[in-house]
């Protein structure tokens, strides 16, 4: 039986060997992919300060341009809408002015006229009343 033993002791020194060998093998591959991400990163970083970072410093002088373009036209809107206001109210305080001395005006010349009317239909009505004289037929 000691064949046997002998045998089965080599099997497990091979197989012990095996699993060290591939311990090593995963090892390696962790320190292999551990050196890709570093190097990865290393360029990822590099790319940024080199093309993003500049990009966006650049979209946020836009963006701060944009907000004080809005800002500046928020601004003249509002200026503009109050003097659009202010002028309508001029206008309508103008209207009315103008609508009561027009009224104050010609109330005198519509006195007037309805006061000849009167005169006119009193001189006319007292015509009518008046006596005429028959007409006779003539023969």
């Amino acid at each position: 039986m000691p064949a046997d033993l002998h045998t089965t002791n080599l099997i497990l020194g091979i197989m012990a060997a095996v699993s060290v060998l591939e311990a090593l093998v995963i090892i390696g591959i962790g320190v292999g992919g551990f050196l890709a991400y570093r190097r990865v990163m290393t360029l990822v970083n590099d790319l940024e300060q080199r093309q993003v970072a500049p990009a966006m410093a650049r979209v946020n002088a836009i963006l701060d341009d944009v907000k004080g373009v809005s800002a500046k036209v928020k601004e003249e809107t509002e200026r503009v809408d109050q003097a659009i206001h202010t002028t309508m109210e001029r206008i309508d305080d103008t209207a009315d002015r103008v609508r009561t001395n027009v009224r104050v005006k010609t109330s005198r010349i519509v006195g007037i006229i309805r006061g000849a009317r009167v005169a006119i239909e009193s001189l006319l009505e007292d015509r009518d009343t008046s006596p005429r004289q028959p007409r006779t037929a003539e023969p």
